[in-house]
């Protein structure tokens, strides 16, 4: 992969939003499952990596919320990303994610487009390839194996961020949709905005800048004992201002014509 930003066009279409099973693990706010049409947009198969915030930062000196408040080593002062060109950036509050998407004439998805990417064609279902966690036993996605917090057998292959690609891509051609990190949505988050949402292009309630913020997709550090939240329809939210090691951005567009590259699905 490069630091050009490649694309998958999505026609849009109808689907259905939400958590249609009772799996006995906490929601926030995933019912009632609902209808919701989407128009055409484009999505990148991967989320934001190291090389390309860098390649922004060079470009315009950009100074992440971080770095202003003096975290610039979360892993000690000897750490870096250099072995890390190809992992999702992380460490980027929501502020920082749009001040990304507006340098590379972008925005980040809507909390209706990211779901309805992530399934990937399949309603109802609770991955992107399916109901089963790991099928044939196969690992699918980045997610923390093991006895949380106190021991990770990595049996995936990796104890925190992969690079991007690592899984199989869903039958949309987008890879980490679930697990690696979470990723940041446009839509400010209320728990109960499923039983209000506009049928056609729901782009989330109307509420204060200072609101918390939707992410979806679950991390590496999700594990099923407390948090089953790395399926398509789990729903969870950060304040703005946050960052953190698991939470990073993927991007969308609206002007299919100017686009890079990619298949219209």
């Amino acid at each position: 992969m490069t630091t050009t930003q490649s694309w998958s066009e999505l026609d849009g279409g109808s689907f259905l939003m939400g958590n249609p099973r009772d799996d006995g693990y906490p929601q926030e706010g995933e019912t009632p499952v609902h209808e919701v049409t989407l128009s055409a947009f484009a999505i990148a198969p991967y989320p934001v990596t190291n090389s390309q915030f860098a390649n922004f930062v060079q470009q315009t000196g950009y100074c992440t919320d971080a770095e202003e408040v003096g975290w610039a080593h979360p892993e000690g002062p000897q750490s870096d990303i250099a072995e890390r060109s190809e992992h999702p950036v992380v460490q980027v509050s929501w502020a920082d994610a749009a001040a990304y998407c507006r340098w590379a004439g972008a925005r980040l998805p809507t909390e209706a487009e990211w779901e309805f990417a992530a399934r990937g064609g399949l309603d109802g279902m609770a991955f992107p390839w399916g109901n089963e966690l790991e099928p044939g036993d196969i690992h699918r996605m980045n997610v923390f194996q093991g006895e949380f917090p106190a021991e990770n057998s990595c049996a995936d292959g990796f104890a925190g961020t992969c690079p991007v690609g690592s899984f199989p891509a869903n039958d949309y051609g987008l890879y980490e949709m679930t697990g690696n990190v979470w990723e940041m949505c446009s839509d400010s988050y209320h728990a109960e905005y499923y039983a209000a949402s506009p049928a056609l292009d729901p782009a989330g309630p109307a509420l204060p800048p200072d609101a918390p913020r939707v992410q979806r997709g679950g991390s590496y550090l999700c594990h099923a004992s407390y948090c089953k939240r790395y399926r398509v329809d789990a729903r969870s939210h950060n304040t703005p201002e946050s960052a953190a090691g698991n939470l990073g951005l993927r991007l969308v567009r609206d002007d299919a014509a100017t686009l890079d590259s990619g298949n219209r699905r």
